[in-house]
């Protein structure tokens, strides 16, 4: 880690815990008048709301929030010393994401399981994806940088499922992503009482590992020769910690950031041996969580109550991550070998025109066949209705794939893409503060604003990631920070019951169904004019990656090409999430196949990506459109699916020498 706090650990809790005390004291202060408090507390008056709403609401959820954050910061603690990864927590893993997963699928399902506890349905799906995380980065020795690609791939194929079945169980929505953001409404003591013992018997099995996990702080051959079974260990820490997330997100829903942001600011302030850093991350974990839930409270009124905590936190922590990023020490770590090229073909022509006749190829399946109430049918006669969502997506995933080339140029980072660096979530906050700023906004203020949201983020993230050896982690750091704010933004868009809050629901998922012949024009228009670009930015996306002192050697000017290509990078990506949303992989996955098929230069591996992007999205829309009718799965959401197995196959697959 990096400076260490004036403060210390102890003073950091200490003061966190006076701002919550006073946020809880004047919240109170507004219910009750204080010289009731007691009474209220001891033995309240039924006859008295005010009384009862305190006994029975306000001091059961302070008292849950205490219990769920300290769970949450103990369990990042546990997960970051089990792997030795700074990045490690129960969101970068992919646990959350997978617990919540598991639980939506129960109550869809198999509703039978919640009677005999939650907490075990979610424990088994987060188990089920830290496993699976564990299992795609082992093979590259649990590198930070892999572990949290992976759990970043998982995070995101559970995301798409779950939000798939909030699409096709719209009678559950408002309940899903309400309780699924972290809601910590109480009307009882109930969930308090069940998580004291449990947490208990956590910390009591935490103080067993403590001497355990002090060795493992060693590298593992020494720790092997002190007698330490390294495997068995790890597991056993991370099965606790795995328990500790499901515990949380079976009572109260997914809370972000508390399980990351805890154990980073207790080391950041001091704490360095094993036992400091698992008992004042816990401590740490409670006064945030409590903190920001009292905030809740006391700046939204009575629409308070509703608003669900986890996504404020989330609000909260990605301004926190981002201060916390330049002050983490990462060790440098080797790239991750996804998408190296398995030959070098001799005719790179021969690559690219078999791929071209894919996409023609998909393109006319895409426009002339399709499945209705008569079945399969090879037709024109709904081409006009066609054309405008396939030709839509097949430019959304040309500009994606585009921009996620040159971004792996610009950066040297194999995971660049706008999704994975939040230049995706800011062209979507820009869009969104259009349409809650102005009563109306048409297409070219939609452009705008989404185009300047995009340019912002990508100069935060390069800007927060300058000047490191370890770039590739403070990079995903960036984008894993801005995700998560836009997420969070949606989630108490929602739980605010405004209508726009659906649209702007059906639009992440990547659907195509609004897309209107305009939308599809423009849309090609910016892809062709990308394509168009690629021979001129060829040269500077073969040096840029040489670094600064040798492209300036060579004659390129580093800082009007950055300029450049990320004036052009925010444009494709602004065009290509007002098409198609935020939450595609394309950008990410269409780079790394163009270089698994053993395109390396710069110009015949981004026409390759663009031709790729554009199959993965034609493809996407054709099988959403036909695989489920009369219902349709929206685009983005199918190109994840096909996206994230092919990444977690790259993922899995043993470094090349």
């Amino acid at each position: 880690m990096g400076e260490r706090l004036r403060l210390g650990p102890g003073s950091l809790v200490g003061g966190l815990a006076l701002a919550a005390l006073g946020m809880s004291v004047a919240t109170l202060a507004l219910r009750l008048p204080p010289a009731l408090w007691i009474d209220a507390l001891a033995s309240p008056d039924p006859s008295d709301v005010r009384q009862m709403l305190v006994r029975y609401s306000f001091a059961p959820r302070l008292a849950t929030s205490l219990l769920c954050g300290g769970a949450l910061g103990l369990a990042g603690a546990l997960m970051q010393i089990a792997l030795r990864n700074p990045l490690a927590s129960p969101t970068t893993l992919g646990v959350s994401a997978g617990a919540n997963l598991a639980l939506a699928m129960a109550m869809l399902w198999a509703p039978g399981l919640l009677a005999v506890g939650r907490e075990w349905t979610a424990m088994a799906g987060g188990l089920v994806a830290a496993l699976l995380v564990l299992g795609l980065s082992w093979r590259r020795r649990l590198s930070p940088l892999t572990v949290v690609l992976a759990g970043m791939v998982v995070s995101l194929y559970c995301g798409a499922l779950a939000a798939m079945l909030a699409l096709f169980n719209s009678h559950y929505l408002a309940g899903l992503f309400i309780w699924g953001g972290g809601s910590l409404s109480q009307q009882d003591w109930t969930i308090a009482q069940f998580l004291t013992p449990r947490l208990a018997l956590a910390l009591l099995a935490a103080a067993l590992l403590v001497r355990p996990l002090t060795l493992l702080t060693l590298e593992d051959d020494q720790a092997k020769g002190l007698g330490l079974s390294v495997p068995l260990i790890r597991l056993a820490t991370l099965v606790l910690a795995v328990a500790l997330t499901g515990l949380v997100v079976g009572t109260v829903g997914v809370i972000g950031f508390i399980g990351l942001a805890a154990p980073a600011l207790v080391t950041v302030a001091g704490a360095r041996r094993v036992a400091a850093r698992l008992l004042w991350s816990t401590l740490l974990g409670a006064v945030l969580l409590w903190l920001t839930d009292q905030s809740v409270l006391r700046l939204a009124g009575d629409f308070g109550e509703m608003l669900p905590t986890g996504a404020i936190t989330a609000l909260i922590g990605s301004p926190l991550l981002l201060w916390l990023i330049p002050r983490l020490r990462l060790t440098p770590q080797p790239p991750t070998g996804l998408g190296e090229a398995i030959r070098r073909p001799g005719r790179p022509l021969l690559v690219l025109t078999a791929l071209a006749l894919l996409l023609v190829a998909l393109v006319w399946l895409s426009l002339a066949v399709g499945y209705g109430l008569e079945g399969w049918s090879i037709s024109g006669d709904l081409v006009e209705w066609r054309w405008p969502r396939a030709f839509a997506a097949l430019a959304a995933g040309i500009l994606l794939a585009c921009a996620g080339g040159t971004l792996q140029r610009m950066t040297g980072n194999p995971m660049a893409s706008p999704e994975v660096l939040g230049v995706s979530a800011g062209a979507a906050f820009g869009l969104i503060i259009a349409m809650f700023a102005l009563n109306e906004i048409g297409r070219t203020a939609q452009l705008g604003a989404a185009t300047l949201g995009a340019l912002l983020a990508l100069l935060a993230m390069l800007a927060l990631a300058r000047g490191s050896a370890a770039a590739p982690e403070r990079v995903l750091l960036v984008g894993i920070a801005l995700g998560a704010m836009f997420d969070a933004l949606v989630t108490a868009l929602m739980a605010g019951g405004d209508p726009r809050a659906l649209l702007l629901l059906n639009w992440m998922t990547g659907s195509t169904y609004g897309a209107t012949a305009t939308d599809a024009g423009v849309a090609l228009v910016a892809a062709f004019a990308s394509l168009a670009a690629l021979p001129l930015l060829a040269r500077w996306l073969d040096i840029v990656p040489l670094g600064g002192a040798i492209s300036g050697a060579l004659g390129l000017p580093p800082r009007r090409s950055n300029r450049v290509l990320l004036v052009v990078t925010a444009a494709m990506t602004a065009v290509a999430t007002l098409v198609i949303g935020p939450l595609t992989f394309v950008g990410l996955m269409a780079p790394h196949l163009a270089r698994f098929l053993g395109l390396q230069r710069a110009l015949p591996q981004m026409v390759a990506a663009a031709l790729i992007g554009g199959i993965l999205m034609v493809a996407a829309d054709w099988f959403g459109r036909t695989a489920a009718f009369p219902w349709q799965i929206p685009a983005g959401l199918t190109a994840t699916f096909i996206g994230c197995p092919a990444l977690m196959w790259l993922l899995a697959r043993r470094q090349r020498a």
